[in-house]
């Protein structure tokens, strides 16, 4: 089977060090073969180490300013698309490992937080949860979240396919932006930039509906539709059909992707909340192949506490 010279797997004691270091960078890149199987429960992944050296951080790199490029003419370059101008620009986006985004994610303004790429949580997140929020977080702690759907090879959903550590591929087209995932059921995501509404009755899906349109540099998604199959997290924070996830992408340098997202569901919390999260930019590497069902070793590890 093929290697990767980025790639790592999780070992059951890199697990437990990650768990017990949920307010720090995670994880670390860990021995093991490329291609071992992954599962679910507090985010067990396989993911990618950290990967060579980059090149110091420049100034964020731009799309031409051609109308064909539509509503990304002019607009920061996410993912290396101008490569037709410098063929360096191509790469991936390094995504972290958040197993719990409100110990792992920074506070909107935390300019400490910020500055340090999300490594220094100075207070955590305060997630205003219903009582049928706080109920489904408490039984994912219980159980060691042995019921993670993402630990059964299911999509981790929005804005958790950012969270999962597998890099992604962004593509900005005239009329979409699209989001290519290794990780995650190796899956794709359409944001539509063509000015049209969200539908009125989406069907539920896993990923969503998102409609996008820039704010200056910033890419603003807006996404609705989502089926209650997936958790926010791997700790366990939960959300049901009402879901509305609003996502802020700011390119702030060559190297890094700056991610808050807004969660909106009333049925398990009282009011929005937001996470700020980063991820880095590896120029000269590719997504692979990567299927969790083909070599899924540790489902039958998904114990849990017994009651």
């Amino acid at each position: 089977m093929r290697s990767h010279p980025i790639r790592s797997i999780l070992t059951a004691a890199a697990l437990l060090a990650a768990v017990s270091l949920l307010g720090q960078e995670g994880p670390p890149a860990a021995p093991g073969g490329a291609n071992a199987g992954r599962g679910g429960g507090r985010g067990f992944g396989r993911g990618r180490g950290r990967g060579p050296a980059r090149p110091p951080a420049g100034p964020t790199p731009r799309l031409p300013n051609d109308p064909y490029l539509g509503a990304n003419a002019g607009k920061p370059d996410l993912g290396g698309n101008s490569q037709s101008i410098n063929a360096k620009m191509r790469g991936i986006w390094q995504v972290p490992y958040i197993i719990n985004m409100q110990r792992q994610g920074c506070n909107v303004g935390d300019e400490a937080c910020y500055k340090s790429l999300g490594r220094q949580h100075t207070t955590p997140v305060e997630v205003p949860f219903t009582a049928l929020g706080k109920k489904f977080f408490d039984e994912a702690t219980a159980t060691e979240s042995k019921d993670d759907p993402e630990g059964h090879c299911l999509p981790p959903g929005v804005p958790r396919m950012m969270y999962t550590p597998y890099p992604a591929e962004i593509f900005q087209l005239p009329d979409r932006i699209v989001f290519v995932y290794e990780g995650g059921a190796h899956v794709w995501r359409n944001i539509w930039m063509d000015g049209r509404q969200q539908p009125k009755d989406p069907n539920p899906d896993y990923l969503g509906y998102s409609v996008g349109h820039w704010d200056g540099d910033t890419l603003v998604v807006d996404t609705i539709g989502f089926n209650d199959r997936t958790w926010l997290d791997a700790a366990g924070h939960g959300h049901g059909e009402k879901l509305h996830v609003t996502e802020k992408y700011t390119r702030t340098d060559s190297n890094t992707l700056q991610i808050e997202a807004t969660i909106d569901d009333p049925d398990y919390y009282t009011k929005p909340w937001t996470v700020v999260t980063f991820a880095t930019w590896y120029p000269n590497q590719e997504i692979m192949e990567y299927i969790c069902q083909e070599n899924n070793r540790d489902v039958q590890h998904l114990v849990g506490n017994e009651k």
